[in-house]
């Protein structure tokens, strides 16, 4: 299904972008597309972590690549994004989550996450992830409700309790952004 992105403009109001999106089913034949794509939206985060590898920010991609559980992002008809979002025994985990660096900011994976998180939450679902220290995206993440779990040197781990949960309930009342 297509969707036009909307941007807030001056005064709070939002105007269309002009660009109509789409996700679709990955298949096998979109791994180098994502690996390429990781590497690019990953190099400065990797590279301030002195973590960056050439080789290896792509062949982590092309080794855990699981088009079932992959979604492909367009806009205007060309690649642009991936999302995964993997079950596990207590949670879904949202990986490779991915948008081409001249999109970003316009909304695009505001409204992926919203929708994946929706259906999340219908099912009453837990979501976990992890971010790089010192990432932006960690930013993205935390307006949609997650909150750290843990961290380490390179990785923050974050967790989201389906909305409607007692776990969102406390986040709500404790003053936590739902």
């Amino acid at each position: 299904m297509p969707y036009a992105s909307r941007a807030p403009a001056a005064g709070g109001d939002s105007i269309a972008i002009m660009s109509a999106w789409r996700i679709r089913a990955a298949a096998d034949s979109d791994v180098e597309s994502v690996a390429e794509l990781r590497a690019a939206v990953l190099r400065d985060d990797l590279e301030r972590l002195g973590r960056f590898d050439e080789h290896r920010v792509r062949q982590r991609l092309r080794d855990g690549f699981v088009p079932a559980y992959t979604r492909v992002i367009e806009v205007d008809g060309v690649f642009a994004g991936c999302v995964t979002l993997r079950p596990a025994e207590d949670a879904h985990w949202l990986e490779h989550f991915y948008l081409a660096l001249r999109l970003q900011g316009r909304g695009i994976g505001s409204a992926v996450l919203s929708g994946l998180l929706a259906q999340c939450d219908r099912d009453a679902v837990r979501v976990r992830l992890n971010v790089l220290r010192g990432s932006p995206a960690r930013r993205l993440y935390e307006r949609h409700g997650f909150t750290l779990e843990t961290e380490d040197p390179v990785d923050v781990f974050m967790v989201r309790e389906p909305v409607g949960s007692p776990g969102s309930m406390y986040r709500i009342m404790s003053g936590r952004r739902p």
